[in-house]
């Protein structure tokens, strides 16, 4: 199994929250099943990256009904579904969600399109042409974090940023059998 990434800070993003819920309700360290990925081209290996540092380092999650934390994140796929393995930082089970891929499948599909159209673009298109197709990439990006938020609610309680993080790695996930 992968080295967790870990993070020594809470940070916000404007949203009010306790000091004490600031501290628990966060991931301080998220992994990716090796099993259930496929390495994918460098352009997407560096967002996978990105994604989880990002992740950690800025975060709102939180279990419903739940009052521990902060938790450690596994995603993975089980039988063709994604897994969420929630632990306590001390690695004390928490939860284990699992959620059809389903929902995410078209989404998922536009997020492909539009980001290889934008990693062509920045090799050699105009700076105007690199904006526009990232803007689509952003609104794409936006749908899936929306995805999540929809498919976790009255489970796992996070924020836009988390979900938009959150997005990045499932679909990093379905790179495995993706035509590329």
């Amino acid at each position: 199994m992968p080295m967790p990434v870990r993070s020594p800070f809470a940070s916000t993003d404007g949203d009010s929250m306790s000091g004490e819920d600031e501290t628990r309700r966060r991931l301080v360290a998220v992994t990716i099943d090796e099993a259930s990925i496929e390495r994918g081209t460098p352009d997407q290996e560096h967002e996978r990256a990105i994604a989880i540092y990002d992740l950690v380092e800025e975060n709102r999650f939180g279990i419903t009904g739940h009052e521990g934390g902060p938790y450690v994140l596994a995603l993975g796929l089980v039988a063709g579904r994604l897994s969420f393995d929630i632990k306590l930082e001390d690695e004390t089970p928490v939860i284990l969600h699992l959620l059809s891929l389903s929902p995410f499948r078209k989404v998922i599909k536009d997020y492909f399109m539009i980001c290889e159209s934008y990693y062509e673009a920045i090799r050699s298109a105009s700076p105007e042409r690199i904006e526009a197709i990232d803007m689509g990439r952003r609104g794409v990006h936006d749908e899936g974090a929306g995805l999540v938020i929809e498919r976790l609610d009255g489970k796992i309680e996070i924020d836009h940023k988390t979900a938009r993080r959150l997005f990045t790695l499932i679909a990093a996930l379905s790179w495995k059998g993706q035509d590329r």
